[in-house]
């Protein structure tokens, strides 16, 4: 999701330790991949959208581009709330 985005490979290595941080403190013998998913999900929609929308995309299986109109279009107002 972040191929030819400019985000570092440290930024990327502190998202993946962060997310592995949270299933481990999580106390649960088994986290499902749902879960692990929308940590991914909210980890790369801080990060950068570009990547947050492109994992969204595979994530969620868009099918059509009104999709992706709808679902960048939630974002950039959830971009225009956070000022």
């Amino acid at each position: 999701a972040c191929r030819k985005r400019d985000v570092g490979q440290e930024q990327i290595d502190q998202l993946v330790s962060g997310i592995q941080r949270q299933v481990e403190t999580a106390g649960e013998a088994e986290i499902p991949s749902k879960r692990i998913g929308e940590l991914v999900m909210d980890g790369l929609r801080q990060l950068d959208s570009v990547a947050y929308i492109r994992f969204a995309s595979v994530y969620r299986d868009f099918s059509e581009a009104r999709d992706f109109e709808e679902f960048a279009s939630t974002v950039q107002e959830a971009a225009n709330e956070q000022g």
